[in-house]
């Protein structure tokens, strides 16, 4: 079957992509690790020994770059819908976070260890439908938002990307009450048609 067009131009955007293009000849698993490193180099997220939980972990950028940062005495647990290919320092769990069997998982897991920062690149499948799409997003937010709460430790961390629309004033009044600053940052890596952006909670209160 012939590809569309607007397949067509997303396929070649990709491929053209500097930044696809940079991950493959540095060996990273996707062009998202350099949002992550961008950030990363401004907010100096990780420190030696963190325990870090990585949302939306596929293909496995994020936890690459995150395991060389807190090297061999940290740990990473990481979740997808979509398989990742395992490597070290990274406990990788395979299911839907959107269910209640599969978010126990991580729990037993994390077996009670103190979690010092969850970072979520989570995003639902896009329709282009905004009042599809919005509430999908802030649904995954949520559940981020949740899990902080159950495992993050007092001056823990929390990054999520989300897309603004209904309910990001709201999410960013929570945030606010339960951190001590909620920053936005934008990395150049995240495409500008893109409407992501990632919210960077830090020092959970209690």
């Amino acid at each position: 079957m012939a590809r569309s067009k607007s397949s067509n131009e997303w396929l070649k955007e990709h491929f053209d992509d500097y930044y696809v293009n940079k991950a493959k000849q540095e060996g990273w698993r996707s062009r998202a690790i350099y949002k992550l490193q961008e950030i990363d180099e401004k907010d100096l997220l990780f420190k030696k020994g963190m325990t870090v939980v990585d949302l939306g972990a596929a293909p496995g950028g994020w936890s690459q770059w995150t395991s060389m940062q807190i090297g061999e005495d940290g740990r990473v647990f990481a979740l997808d819908i979509l398989p990742v290919e395992p490597f070290a320092g990274v406990t990788f769990i395979q299911g839907d976070f959107r269910e209640d069997e599969v978010y126990q998982n991580l729990l037993d897991a994390l077996d009670g260890r103190d979690v010092d920062l969850v970072m979520s690149d989570m995003a639902p499948n896009m329709t282009g439908n905004k009042g599809v799409d919005i509430p999908k997003s802030m649904y995954l937010v949520e559940l981020c938002i949740e899990l902080a709460e159950q495992v993050l430790k007092p001056g823990g961390d929390l990054l999520m990307k989300v897309f603004q629309g209904e309910g990001y004033d709201q999410l960013l009044t929570t945030l606010k009450g339960n951190y001590q600053k909620v920053l936005t940052r934008k990395p150049k890596a995240s495409r500008a048609r893109s409407k992501e952006i990632y919210l960077l909670a830090r020092g959970k209160k209690h």
